[in-house]
């Protein structure tokens, strides 16, 4: 499974005038905050990276210095910096050391809100397996011709083409770059049109907020709908009897059944744009049955089976206690303990979830009540293919 995020930030920013003269451009305040901690935010919700490499140039001691040691969720960041300008891939030419031998692409300087790990999963081997954003109006980007997946051509801005766009986040093997011996070079110019014309380049398209901050009108713009874009609605998921089959105090990787179309059920919910939330109460913890670093370990192995078909839990969010408990640090009553509304309200203080859309899916009359606690439509799924189930109640979570 891929476990490297690389981002490009070491252009000059020139277009951004002033702004970038002592910041490099992905460094520049959206929303109140850095644009690259939205992007690394974003990367993060996934669970799924070990490592994000920044590429740096420009100003890249800002860089090095704001990310110095950091990690953010199990993901560690590390910072290669460039002495001269290189272009895109020469910036992985001089990575290459510290690549893995497949990692997502990314620019510093744009944001798409679509489920990643569907780009990931979709990906073969060898090349490069392109995020597309479709419906993209006006002529100010390139287009990209398509035949089913493969990608033919490239046609340049202001040719009037239509079609979809090169979002700028691609699935790439480490070999695409290592023949690459003329610096500076660029990915877009130097060898995506080689890559297309030996068919080794892929393309999907998606939909999805899409914004680019390289020029003054959508940068402002950025700056205004941000942080609104990218507050999602919520399903919170309830585990034993929902995604897997009840069989009494579930620890065990081994032992888990699936419930029929629960890991495509959460896809499906990641594909709409929410967020992807589990709350479930563990008493057997309490009970003494098992322990808390069992039910970690068990949710870490499920997120794992998830990625392998494109879906991801955005949180995992348990609650131990029980008033009739065995251990006596677990013997409580505790306001996250279904049907008290703890492990929604704690969620949602921590993710910009818009509560108005969210809803809760449980099996049991105390997860209707947790959501209703909460302000939540709740429903009820006793039986069934939960991926049917999940699409009759999903609306899209932004307009296209």
């Amino acid at each position: 499974m891929l476990k490297q995020a690389v981002i490009l930030v070491g252009g000059l920013g020139t277009r951004l005038g002033e702004r970038t003269q002592q910041v490099p451009k992905p460094m520049l305040e959206i929303g109140g905050r850095p644009f690259l901690d939205t992007l690394i935010d974003e990367l993060v919700r996934y669970d799924l990276f070990e490592e994000i490499l920044l590429l740096a140039g420009h100003k890249a001691e800002i860089v090095e210095t704001h990310y110095s040691n950091a990690s953010r969720g199990r993901a560690r960041i590390i910072v290669s910096r460039e002495t001269e300008p290189l272009g895109t891939a020469g910036a992985l030419v001089h990575a290459a050391p510290l690549l893995h031998d497949r990692f997502l692409l990314l620019n510093g300087d744009s944001l798409f809100d679509f489920n990643l790990l569907d780009l990931i999963a979709r990906a073969g081997a060898d090349g490069v397996h392109m995020a597309l954003r479709a419906d993209v109006e006006g002529d100010r980007y390139g287009r990209v011709v398509l035949e089913g997946d493969m990608v033919r051509t490239f046609v340049a801005p202001g040719a009037g083409a239509t079609g979809p766009v090169n979002a700028g986040v691609y699935v790439i093997d480490k070999p695409v770059v290592a023949g690459l011996t003329q610096l500076p070079a660029s990915l877009e110019a130097d060898v995506f049109p080689g890559l297309a014309a030996s068919g080794a380049l892929r393309g999907t398209a998606y939909r999805g907020y899409f914004i680019d901050i390289g020029i003054p009108d959508d940068f402002a713009r950025a700056d205004r709908e941000l942080r609104e874009k990218l507050r999602r609605p919520a399903v919170f998921f309830d585990r034993d009897g929902v995604l897997n089959h009840d069989s009494g105090y579930t620890f065990e990787a081994h032992k888990l059944e699936w419930i029929e179309g629960a890991r495509e059920a959460v896809k499906a919910v990641n594909d709409a744009g929410y967020f992807a939330f589990v709350i479930t109460n563990q008493s057997g913890v309490a009970r003494g049955y098992y322990e808390e670093h069992h039910v970690v370990a068990l949710h870490r192995w499920m997120a794992d089976q998830m990625a392998l078909v494109g879906a991801h839990i955005d949180a995992f969010e348990y609650c131990p206690d029980h008033p009739d408990g065995t251990v006596a640090r677990y013997c409580r009553t505790s306001d996250r303990r279904k049907p008290a509304p703890g492990m929604i309200t704690d969620l949602a203080q921590r993710f910009p979830v818009d509560m108005t859309r969210s809803m809760v899916i449980g099996d049991k009359e105390s997860d209707v009540e947790a959501a209703q606690a909460a302000g939540l439509a709740g429903h009820l799924f006793e039986d069934g293919n939960l991926e049917a189930f999940v699409k009759q109640r999903l609306k899209p979570a932004q307009p296209a």
